[in-house]
C-alpha cells in the first residue's frame, strides 16, 4: 500500500486512557498488503465513545484520491439496519405495535393472502422477494403497487427468504404511511441530523464528489456453494431476488449520481464508518446517546430478539432475523455463525462485498467496517471478521475503567 494507513484515536477527553489496539491496527494494514483492500475504514465504540477509528487506502483505482475517515461509501445491505430503525421508530411514535397486521396501515398488501404483521414482513417472511411485474427501481409508487399485488412465493408467515431489494420498498412504504415522508427523509430528520451522522439514504447532489467508488469483486465465488449455484442460474428465485425490481443491475450503476440520490432503503445507504458506528453505538447504549433518547426498551427488544430462524429460501443457508435486523443463528445456546461478535444479544446487518455494522448491548460495543473493494458474498469476510475477533480478545483483557461513560 503506497499511502500509509492513517490511525486515529478519537475521544472527547484527551486524558482518556485507551488500549493500544496494536493487534487490530496490524490486521487492518494486512487487509491492504495481503488481502487486496483498496480503501476502508473501521470505527469501534464502547460505552458511547468512539475508541478506535482507522482509515487507509484510496477512493479510486488510480490511487489519486486518498481515503480518510471522512470518506463516505456505499454500504449496500448494511443500509437495512438504519431502515429497520426508521420503521421501529415510526411505529413507536405512532403507538403502533410491530405485531400489528401490516394491512391495517397498508390495506392493499393483504392481496393473495399476505396478511402478515409488520414484524413478519420486516423479518423476510412475507413471501415477496421477487416481483413478476417489471417495474423500475426508481419508481417507489410502482414498486409498492407491484409488491401489494404480488402473489407470494410461499405461505406468508410460514417460511422466510431474504427480500434483497423489496425489503427496502416495504420498509419505505410503512414509514410513509406512518409519518407522511419517505424513509430517506425520515432517517435524515430523526437520526442523521440529531446525531450528526454523515450517512444518507438518498445523498444530496452537492456531496457526490466526496463519495468513493465501489468496485466489483475480482475473484470468483467458491464452487459447490448452493447459494452461488442458484445465484448464477437464470430464473432461480435467488437470482431473480437480486434483480427485482428492475434496474441498478451492476456495481458500476450504483456509483452514478442518480443511484446515490435515490432513497433505496434496502441497499443504497452511503456513509462513513464513523457514522454507521455511532448509529449502532446509540443502539448499544439502550437507544440513547448523551442527552438524546431515540427508543423505548420495547423497541430495542424488537431489534435484539430473533423472530425467525431456519433455512433461508433465497440465501440457501440458515439465517436469523429480528424485526429488520439480522442475528447470528443459534443452536443449543451457541452461535453457529458469528458475524456480530460473541454476544447472543448482538444484532446488525452486513452489506454485499464486506461492509458490516452491529450493536452489542451486552458489552455496550458497536462496530462498523466499510470499504470500496467488494469480495464475493453477502456475509462479511475475513477483512472485517478478523478485526471483530481481535477486538473482543483485546476488550476481554482490558480494564473497564479505561473507558469513559460520558460522550
Amino acid at each position: 500500500m503506497e499511502n500509509k494507513t492513517s490511525v486515529i484515536f478519537v475521544s472527547r477527553d484527551i486524558n482518556l486512557i485507551f488500549m493500544p489496539f496494536a493487534g487490530i491496527q496490524n490486521l487492518f494494514e494486512e487487509n491492504f498488503t495481503s488481502l487486496g483492500e483498496v480503501g476502508a475504514s473501521v470505527s469501534v465504540w464502547k460505552d458511547g465513545v468512539e475508541i478506535l477509528s482507522l482509515a487507509g487506502g484510496w477512493k479510486d483505482r488510480h490511487q489519486t484520491q486518498p481515503w480518510t475517515v471522512e470518506t463516505p461509501i456505499l454500504v449496500w445491505s448494511a443500509t437495512k439496519g438504519p431502515a429497520a430503525a426508521c420503521v421501529l421508530h415510526a411505529c413507536q411514535q405512532r403507538g403502533v405495535s410491530p405485531d400489528s397486521p401490516l394491512p391495517d396501515i397498508w390495506p392493499k398488501f393483504a392481496q393473495h393472502g399476505k396478511a402478515v404483521s409488520i414484524a413478519q414482513a420486516m423479518s423476510h417472511q412475507a413471501g415477496v422477494p421477487v416481483l413478476d411485474r417489471q417495474v423500475s427501481a426508481f419508481d417507489h409508487t410502482a414498486v409498492a403497487g407491484a409488491i401489494a399485488g404480488q402473489t407470494p412465493f410461499w405461505e406468508p408467515g410460514k417460511a422466510h427468504g431474504y427480500h434483497v431489494r423489496t425489503y427496502g420498498y416495504i420498509a419505505d412504504e410503512i414509514v410513509r404511511r406512518l409519518s407522511g415522508v419517505s424513509l430517506g427523509e425520515y432517517w435524515g430528520r430523526e437520526f442523521a441530523e440529531p446525531l450528526g451522522l454523515e450517512f444518507w439514504i438518498g445523498v444530496p447532489d452537492s456531496l457526490h464528489d466526496r463519495i468513493g467508488s465501489v468496485f466489483p469483486a475480482k475473484t470468483a465465488p467458491r464452487k459447490g456453494d448452493p447459494f452461488y449455484a442458484a445465484f448464477g442460474f437464470p430464473g432461480s428465485l435467488t437470482s431473480r431476488a437480486f434483480g427485482s425490481p428492475a434496474g441498478l443491475g451492476s456495481v458500476a450503476s450504483m456509483n452514478t449520481p442518480v443511484a446515490r440520490q435515490t432513497s433505496l432503503p434496502a441497499s443504497g445507504g452511503v456513509g462513513t464508518a464513523h457514522a454507521l458506528g455511532k448509529f449502532y453505538a446509540m443502539l448499544a447504549q439502550g437507544g440513547r446517546l448523551g442527552d438524546l433518547v431515540f427508543f423505548k426498551p420495547e423497541s430495542l427488544r424488537w431489534m435484539a430478539e430473533p423472530i425467525v430462524q431456519g433455512e433461508d429460501r433465497i440465501l440457501l443457508s440458515t439465517t436469523s432475523f429480528a424485526c429488520g435486523f439480522m442475528k447470528d443463528p443459534v443452536c443449543d445456546g451457541k452461535k453457529t455463525r458469528a458475524l456480530f461478535g460473541p454476544s447472543l444479544q448482538a444484532f446488525g446487518h452486513p452489506g454485499a462485498g464486506g461492509s458490516v455494522g452491529f450493536a452489542d448491548p451486552e458489552n455496550r460495543v458497536a462496530f462498523a467496517y466499510v470499504m470500496n473493494q467488494m469480495e464475493p458474498g453477502v456475509f462479511p469476510n475475513p477483512k472485517a471478521l478478523k478485526l471483530i475477533e481481535a477486538l473482543y480478545r483485546e476488550l476481554k483483557g482490558t480494564d473497564a475503567a479505561a473507558y469513559s461513560r460520558d460522550i
